[in-house]
């Protein structure tokens, strides 16, 4: 017979001898042969003496812990900070929660909606300092709320216990997905260079499983040389082809390709060999950044895209194929939305399957031109989302006898596309970005003034990275409400940073701002590796917006500054831009620098190639 002990450590009576309490005092019981079979476990996380008790179950078998009553009686910081001393050293296994409502029934609600904020919040940190991966951190919140207090009372269920793994997704991440080999014949290992450009290595899902998860792919080192014209190192990029990376699977990523039933896709980070990651990896580089505003500031930055396309047809004409949009509807039409519907409604079946929210889609202002605006969530994942839509939607569109087309300005003459994203701050689990209660600037708080005031600094160098060809100046023009100015505005479509007041939010507040010079062509990692970047130089240097503009910049007769009008300009800022060359890397730059400088002189040469973008965007 097992025998149970449970220890009230230090969270308790008020007769307490705090002086007695750390469960250290436990160690004779604890190593008395007579009790070693014993299951004890220490309750209320042994606050304030959560360290001691990890320690205890990390070197006794017998000892488990339980941080109820802990959530929700002390503070979100004192609950935070109980919850990671518990994790220092236990093994997940041995750590439970219960909701110890034991004065009213609100207790037990508070208690387990908050469990599962700190838990997230907890978790999501050391996913972010590469403590536990995205698998492993699902997992341990499983255990934690569920399978390790089943386990450990041998709890029986009346039914059978459903393996929730893929259930259990903060921020909507995905846990690998494992599947026979019978049914998946071929994995696609994808990555985005420093082009933008979606690029894939396919494995067979056995080979994938034996050596790939374990050893990765090779690659050359020009792989992040490449411009959109050359699939070749460009100039002044210091890559080659000698020297070879190993793309490693992050297998948080791995999931069923939904146009492909027998076929499964997982994006990659660069590694120069396994467990040593490259400095050259996009996925690296924003995970980089993220880390650094995470320590200094405690900050998470959650982001959201909008997607612009066109969708557009094969005609012969001469005989010569061409590509032209496959209606004329403007804006929101009823009727250009009745028309593609299948095709929406395969693009939202398949990206939920992926566990991508969809907020809306609409018919944009363009010949053929369409919107699907992506949920919000951790600004990894955000990026890898709209690596996924992108895959998802060019799928769909081809299996409907179309080309979708992410590029900025597929014809000259028409209205631009463009990858707008939201973006906000978060704390502890709280949107920190809009004010709460006192004085504020604009409706949003001083830390997201100070945030949007370093990305508005940086912003021409920024779109050297969100902007990354030629076309995407073409797109970038007054009056297109793409945001040609340096500036900013409320609810003010013509600016490039835009404050939002979205539905649900009490008017006057400011929830996230929205980046306008963000297109299709852009790899996403880097994109936002820039963008926080330059946030963090804002909360560094406490810089405070100017005033916003209400009317069009355009109309303001040269009173603002004009963004760059080419990607030389952009350039050329970014050489000046010292901030971002310490922050985001100076080899990484180098590359950026050289594949950009390839596409200025590619582009120059002929006008027309742009028009074959349609193909790589």
């Amino acid at each position: 017979m097992t025998l149970f002990f449970f220890f009230t450590i230090s969270f308790g009576d008020k007769d307490l001898d705090l002086r007695l309490s750390n469960p250290l005092h436990l160690r004779k019981v604890l190593e008395d042969k007579r009790f070693s079979e014993c299951r004890i476990v220490l309750l209320h996380a042994s606050y304030p003496f959560s360290k001691e008790a990890s320690y205890l179950a990390s070197v006794y078998k017998q000892v488990y812990l339980d941080f109820g009553l802990a959530v929700p009686k002390l503070s979100v910081h004192g609950m935070i900070s109980s919850i990671k001393g518990l994790l220092e050293l236990a093994p997940l296994k041995k750590v439970m929660f219960s909701t110890d409502g034991y004065a009213s029934p609100e207790t037990y609600y508070l208690g387990a909606k908050k469990a599962r904020e700190v838990v997230f919040s907890v978790l999501r940190d050391a996913c972010i300092d590469s403590d536990l991966s995205v698998a492993e951190a699902i997992e341990a919140a499983e255990d934690i709320f569920a399978q390790n207090a089943i386990h450990f009372y041998k709890i029986k269920l009346g039914v059978k216990s459903n393996d929730s793994k893929l259930n259990v997704q903060p921020n909507n991440v995905k846990k690998e997905i494992v599947v026979s080999e019978n049914d998946v014949s071929l994995v696609r290992v994808i990555w985005v260079d420093a082009s933008g450009q979606h690029r894939c290595r396919v494995v067979p899902v056995k080979r994938f499983n034996d050596v790939v998860k374990k050893n990765g792919v090779g690659l050359t080192f020009a792989c992040m040389g490449m411009s959109s014209a050359v699939d070749g190192p460009a100039d002044e990029t210091n890559l080659t082809g000698t020297g070879e990376i190993r793309l490693m699977p992050d297998l948080s990523t791995r999931c069923r390709i939904p146009w492909k039933s027998q076929e499964e896709m997982v994006l990659v980070d660069m590694h120069l060999k396994p467990g040593e990651p490259w400095e050259y990896c996009p996925r690296e580089a924003l995970r980089r950044v993220s880390k650094v505003l995470k320590e200094e500031f405690n900050l998470v930055m959650n982001a959201g895209f909008e997607n612009e396309f066109y969708l557009l047809k094969s005609v012969l004409r001469e005989g010569k194929e061409e590509w032209v949009p496959i209606d004329s509807t403007p804006y929101c039409s009823s009727s250009g939305y009745d028309a593609v519907s299948p095709i929406f409604h395969d693009v939202v079946v398949d990206l939920h399957s992926l566990n991508i929210a969809v907020e809306q889609l609409h018919p944009e202002a363009g010949k053929g031109q369409f919107e699907v605006a992506l949920g919000y969530t951790v600004c990894m994942k955000a990026a890898d989302n709209l690596i996924f839509t992108r895959e998802v939607v060019r799928a769909v569109a081809r299996k409907h006898g179309l080309l979708a087309t992410f590029v900025p300005k597929y014809a000259l003459d028409d209205i631009g596309s463009g990858s707008h994203v939201h973006l906000s701050l978060w704390q502890n689990g709280e949107n920190v970005f809009m004010a709460s209660g006192g004085p504020s600037s604009h409706g949003m708080s001083s830390i997201g003034e100070e945030f949007m005031a370093g990305v508005l600094h940086h912003l021409p160098s920024v779109l050297a990275f969100t902007a990354p060809v030629p076309n995407s100046y073409d797109r970038i023009q007054p009056n297109t409400w793409s945001g040609a100015y340096q500036c900013w505005g409320k609810e003010n479509r013509e600016a490039p940073l835009r404050t939002a007041c979205p539905p649900g939010i009490q008017d006057g507040l400011v929830s996230n701002f929205e980046i306008k010079c963000f297109d299709g062509c852009a790899n996403p990692h880097l994109g936002l590796a820039a963008i926080i970047a330059s946030g963090i130089d804002g909360l560094r240097r406490h810089l405070r917006l100017p005033e916003p503009i209400d009317a069009n910049p355009a109309s303001l007769d040269g009173k603002l500054q004009r963004l760059p009008k080419s990607l030389s300009e952009s350039l050329e800022a970014l050489e000046k831009d010292d901030f971002l060359h310490d922050l985001i890397g100076e080899r990484l730059l180098v590359a950026i620098k050289g594949v950009r400088k390839a596409e200025i002189n590619y582009y120059s040469k002929d006008k027309e190639a742009y028009k074959q973008l349609i193909h790589r965007y």
